[in-house]
């Protein structure tokens, strides 16, 4: 009597620690993927994009000096504290103006407190 032979199985035990070491030298290192594609038409381009990929760790993308997402309030608590600082600032600096513009209006003009006082100083 036989018994049925196992089947090798396609990930031995050994392969997870391999995929994390894969993963973990392409974070260090990083990797650059690039393609373009592009349609034509009888010689004209109607289209052109542009791929350009890079997968690195957040350290390494640091020293590549690739750190967008810091500055993408989407992506970053002190981008958004940072832009509603400097969208205060301007609501701040616009309303001094506008006050500063009300408290114009309500002023007399020099032309018309002289006009006044020499109206004034006829009347008498």
């Amino acid at each position: 009597m036989t018994t049925p032979s196992r089947l090798p199985e396609p990930y031995g035990p050994s392969s997870g620690a391999n995929l994390a070491d894969i993963l973990e030298r392409v974070l260090d290192k990083g990797i650059v993927i690039a393609g373009d594609i592009r349609i034509n038409l009888l010689d004209i381009e109607l289209l052109t994009v542009k791929l350009r990929l890079v997968i690195a760790s957040v350290d390494k993308a640091k020293e590549m000096g690739i750190d967008w997402w810091e500055t993408d309030p989407a992506l970053s608590s002190r981008a958004r504290r940072d832009e509603l600082a400097r969208e205060n600032a301007e609501l701040r600096e616009r309303l001094a103006r506008l006050e500063e513009l009300e408290l114009d209006r309500g002023r007399p003009e020099p032309d018309r407190l002289e006009r006044g006082r020499v109206d004034q100083d006829r009347a008498r």
